[in-house]
């Protein structure tokens, strides 16, 4: 029984391709950048927070108070660090609903076009924020949260469009391993994004801004003319009728002419049928799909936790353990480099059992003793670094799982024929509700740490694992 899934499998990769290929960097790239861009923010907060609260950093006499704190914005760090939460809630919370939005326009507009105009946008929404503000040395409370509600709807255009596209390209063989490896593009692109806020914090955070703004713009240009949709627009073949073709391979074949007239109508009938039945799915039909409103709590619950790590991580190791912010962003990179390992191997796991639950659940359960293990790190770096590369493991491993493998699995059941036209809806409803669940997160980490420290904030962790 073992020899036709091998068969199979080694037929579906003797088919790749170099659009295979490309197709796979284009959309690694243009997710990475994204999320590098959004790592910047949480890079810089320390830098930020001193600039919004320059009166608790005066240590000139000669400069009087009134000059000195003519453009802060809060008295003290404590509220400016309340406010970084409330903008990392607004993100979220608008993120979440774009993703809704999103899924439904990228079934039915054209991705490249939608991925595209996401990037380039953001791209500019963000050097409003952390640059030209700084430049100008305009600071507005309101201008801010209106530039980062913006900047999460925009954002929200990458993971459906990246996500159906590349569920448009590689069928459910190997998936598990496929999609594990291409969703290290998050962690990736959070690695990307320390490193360039890191060379550059030196001359200003609105420099880290600055730097990733650009490339993130450029990448979008790259999308707009290099990016192949699908299959189709080349004229191969689309992976539902690679699978279809497989399923009937393995057949019993049909001897004589008579069988042979009666076989082949009902072929082109049914092929008819399924030509016609790829179209869009509603909303509601997608909620409806078995797996999706599961997946999408528990994906809400463990993307709390994971971008909690993601918006404070940095913050935290400079403020508990007093280490320069540059070295907290650099460290920070463990996180992700734990999240890559796991997603690979979890997803290597996952094919080979051909389950994908029962290895999230061992990961999640391990997650808990790991949480419990870096809540309690010294302060030493080397120890912090490996601590947190395990936590990355159990944490962002799932959640690259979830948000990637399962929800094109989700998106392209048995029950919609694996139509494309319902996998970026799907993918929205997935990654929209996580982002609800991570947008409520972040401000009650905020409020958790202010009101009774970073031990707390971790118990959280805890009770959102279980």
């Amino acid at each position: 029984m073992a020899w036709p899934s091998i068969f199979q499998r080694g037929t579906l990769l003797s088919q790749f391709s170099h659009h295979h290929v490309v197709v796979f960097l284009l959309t690694f790239f243009s997710y990475s950048l994204l999320h590098a861009s959004r790592k910047t923010f949480s890079n810089v907060k320390v830098s930020i927070s001193k600039q919004w609260t320059p009166s608790a950093f005066n240590t000139s006499i000669e400069l009087p108070v009134e000059i000195w704190s003519s453009n802060h914005l809060f008295p003290n760090a404590e509220e400016a660090t309340l406010f970084l939460g409330t903008l990392d809630t607004i993100f979220l919370f608008s993120y979440a609903v774009g993703l809704f939005i999103s899924g439904i326009i990228g079934d039915r507009l054209n991705l490249r076009w939608v991925l595209s105009f996401g990037m380039c946008s953001s791209a500019l929404v963000v050097f409003v924020f952390g640059t030209l503000t700084e430049w100008l040395h305009f600071y507005n409370k309101g201008l801010y949260c209106s530039l980062w509600i913006v900047n999460g709807l925009l954002q929200s255009t990458g993971w459906p469009c990246v996500v159906a596209v590349m569920g448009s390209w590689f069928g459910k063989a190997g998936r598990g391993v496929v999609f594990g490896l291409w969703s290290a593009c998050a962690s990736v692109g959070n690695i990307l994004g320390a490193c360039l806020a890191s060379s550059v914090l030196q001359y200003g955070y609105e420099y880290a801004f600055l730097v990733t703004a650009a490339v993130q713009f450029a990448g979008g240009i790259i999308i707009f003319f290099g990016l192949l949709v699908s299959p189709e627009e080349i004229g191969l073949p689309g992976i539902e009728a690679e699978e279809n073709f497989e399923e009937d391979s393995h057949r019993p074949l049909i001897s004589g002419a008579e069988n042979e007239d009666e076989a082949e109508p009902n072929y082109s009938i049914q092929e008819d049928k399924t030509i016609t039945q790829v179209k869009a799915i509603s909303f509601y039909q997608a909620c409806c799909l078995p797996g999706v409103i599961a997946y999408s709590l528990a994906y809400a619950c463990l993307k709390l936790v994971n971008y909690s790590f993601f918006f404070w991580l940095p913050f935290y190791l400079s403020n508990n353990f007093g280490w320069k912010e540059a070295e907290a962003d650099r460290l920070s990179i463990w996180y992700d480099v734990g999240g890559i390992i796991g997603g690979t191997l979890q997803g290597f796991i996952s094919d080979v059992l051909q389950k994908r639950a029962p290895v999230l659940a061992l990961s999640l359960l391990l997650a808990i003793g790991s949480l419990v293990g870096y809540s309690r790190s010294p302060n030493d770096k080397s120890i912090n670094a490996l601590l947190m590369a395990v936590t990355g493991f159990f944490i962002g491993g799932p959640s690259n799982m979830i948000s990637s493998a399962i929800s094109a699995d989700l998106g392209r059941q048995e029950l919609i024929q694996g139509s494309s036209e319902a996998l970026a809806t799907v993918t929205g409803i997935v990654d929209g509700t996580g982002s609800i669940g991570a947008a409520v997160g972040q401000y009650l980490v905020s409020l958790i740490q202010d009101s009774l420290g970073w031990m707390w904030v971790f118990y959280f962790f805890i009770l959102m694992k279980k």
